[in-house]
């Protein structure tokens, strides 16, 4: 991720599962400026290049309160969502 690519996102949403994280970049605007699947090993150091105090949010599973503690370490505003209220963006993604 270069420098210009950190400016634009504005927020980052998480899909957490046991062998891949699937991260999505918003802009302001909220349009997304990346998508992509990383193996955990990857998935930290691609948090550490996100900007300082960007939110980003994960669903409160068990494996969420750990990489949310993690990601808070980094300066990011990690928030947990509950898993009733992720339902709809997962729906919304299948149209």
């Amino acid at each position: 991720m270069n420098e210009i690519a950190r400016a634009v996102i504005a927020r980052a949403g998480l899909g957490l599962a046991k062998q891949l994280i699937q991260g999505h970049a918003l802009d302001a605007l909220g349009r997304c400026v990346a998508a992509r699947a990383l193996k955990r090993d990857q998935f930290f150091a691609r948090c550490a290049q996100l900007p300082a105090g960007c939110p980003v949010a994960m669903e409160a599973r068990s494996s969420g309160h750990c990489w949310a503690r993690k990601l808070r370490e980094l300066g990011l505003d990690a928030r947990l969502v509950v898993a009733h209220f992720v339902t709809p963006y997962r729906m919304e993604g299948r149209n």
